[in-house]
């Protein structure tokens, strides 16, 4: 009997091109326009701003080149949850999915698609000031959740007509919002009228200001005061958590690594070319904040919205609001595309080793896991509506940087346990790349234990629930 993955073959139709759209379009979301603000409140100088990003920057790219000797070895379909599997076990491999499907991906895809009403609102005031639909108590479901959830489900709809209509999607969106980042960097170079440059780093490498706190819990704008020694580093491990999330989800193209042409070259030079540009864009926009903002004005940005502000400062207060609303839309749309059609390609490959339901196994005509697109999708919206979204991020990049570290500890056991297996392609400067990527992301993890541990517990015992979910399904099948 012909098995129903077999009935609409995976064919390979994403180039080195596509590949590289797809890295950077799941990178840049919502986080580069916002998160400098939360960095500035917890270092307070603009040399501290730099260096956290050039540390995210390092991270992220020795990740990528690690993961790249992975994906030469097994260029198949469901990328990161394949490597974990295959050099850890099923259990590993498991959790990892688990976490995916529970909160990683879905979380994401939830929290840009608001992100992207947020933005809106902007043009459309109204949803805004609309009263809720619905509200008992505290929870309330708005009309900034309907947009978002029309926005996931709409995407949904699309990729599942085929990997080339989500293809097309992903390069017009993810070159648009690329071209209009750089023409946001050029102009807020050329524009504004007053820089803060000199202002904003002259507080040097001596002056590591956190903000005073008053006894509500606000921070206060005139508290700037000075710290030292070990607070230093968990000041930094703080203010990462957001530069870390803005800079995940590039490991995205292996999910959908068997569409891909001649993955064992293009997947890796797709994730060190995405990775790189995109980290340069990042240094590059936050240049702008320096250059037009002082120090207090990125930290307390209305909403933590950063870049709505320098971009007024750039274009004026009417047009740069709108400005930037567009650039964010435009962003955060093509986010959410990349990872409504990496996603469900792992659902679909644990629904093939018996860990997914069933039913997303199978391709629809068009070639694509159309039943896991929407499984996905249709948690994606309950999460939206369940408000819990941004709770839930703040928890797990812990979580996803630990993914990261097992994963990437994985190239250096392969290499002890396995010599002699056919490696395509080899990691740059091996062991120096993945030894700097463990260094770096344990300290992370082990400074957020330390001194932000409600951003480390809550998002592992989410994962650690996918043990008796595992040892439940694998008792049924024996």
């Amino acid at each position: 009997m012909e098995k129903p993955e077999e009935k609409n073959p995976i064919k390979r139709k994403l180039g080195l091109f596509d590949a590289a759209m797809l890295v950077m379009g799941s990178m840049i979301g919502s986080g580069i326009f916002i998160v400098s603000a939360d960095i500035m409140r917890n270092l307070g100088s603009g040399y501290w701003l730099i260096v956290v990003w050039v540390i995210t920057g390092v991270m992220t790219v020795a990740a990528a080149i690690s993961y790249g000797e992975l994906s030469a070895i097994f260029p198949k379909a469901g990328g990161q949850y394949i490597y974990l599997k295959e050099i850890f076990g099923k259990m590993m491999g498991f959790l990892y999915g688990w976490g995916m499907f529970t909160v990683i991906q879905t979380g994401t895809i939830a929290a840009v698609a608001v992100a992207f009403s947020k933005f809106t609102a902007y043009l459309i005031p109204a949803l805004n000031d609309a009263a809720p639909i619905f509200q008992n108590g505290g929870y309330k479901i708005t009309w900034l959740q309907i947009l978002a959830i029309f926005i996931i489900l709409i995407l949904t709809y699309v990729n599942t007509k085929g990997v080339e209509s989500g293809k097309v999607l992903q390069n017009v969106f993810t070159g648009s919002k690329i071209i209009a980042l750089i023409g946001l960097i050029i102009l807020g170079f050329l524009l504004v009228k007053s820089s803060f440059w000199t202002e904003n780093m002259g507080f040097g490498w001596n002056a590591f200001n956190n903000i005073k706190v008053d006894s509500s819990g606000n921070f206060m704008k005139s508290g700037w005061e000075s710290i030292s020694g070990m607070t230093i580093m968990g000041g930094i491990a703080a203010a990462m958590v957001g530069s870390v999330f803005s800079s995940v989800a590039w490991e995205n193209v292996t999910f959908i690594s068997g569409e891909i042409e001649n993955p064992k070259k293009n997947l890796v030079r797709a994730m060190v070319i995405g990775t790189s540009s995109v980290i340069i864009l990042y240094l590059l926009v936050n240049f702008i904040y320096l250059n037009t903002l002082n120090r207090d004005s990125i930290a307390f940005a209305a909403n933590d919205r950063v870049a709505v502000v320098a971009s007024e400062q750039i274009f004026g207060n009417g047009i740069g609001t709108v400005v930037m609303a567009i650039l964010v839309m435009i962003s955060t749309f093509g986010c959410v595309n990349g990872l409504v059609m990496a996603g469900s390609r792992v659902f679909q490959t644990m629904a093939k080793d018996g860990m997914f339901f069933k039913a997303a196994i199978e391709n629809n005509k068009s070639g694509v896991p159309e039943k896991s697109l929407w499984m996905q999708g249709i948690w994606a919206s309950v999460l939206c509506l369940s408000g819990q979204y941004g709770n839930l991020l703040d928890m797990i990049s812990f979580v996803i940087v630990l993914f990261y570290m097992i994963t990437v500890f994985g190239v250096i056991y392969l290499r002890i346990k396995k010599p002699s297996l056919e490696r395509p392609y080899k990691t740059w400067l091996y062991p120096v790349t993945p030894i700097v990527y463990l260094l770096i992301g344990a300290a992370f993890c082990i400074l957020l234990l330390i001194y932000k541990q409600q951003y480390t517990w809550p998002g592992l015992v989410i994962v650690l629930l996918g043990v008796p979910v595992y040892l439940i399904i694998n008792r049924k099948k024996s």
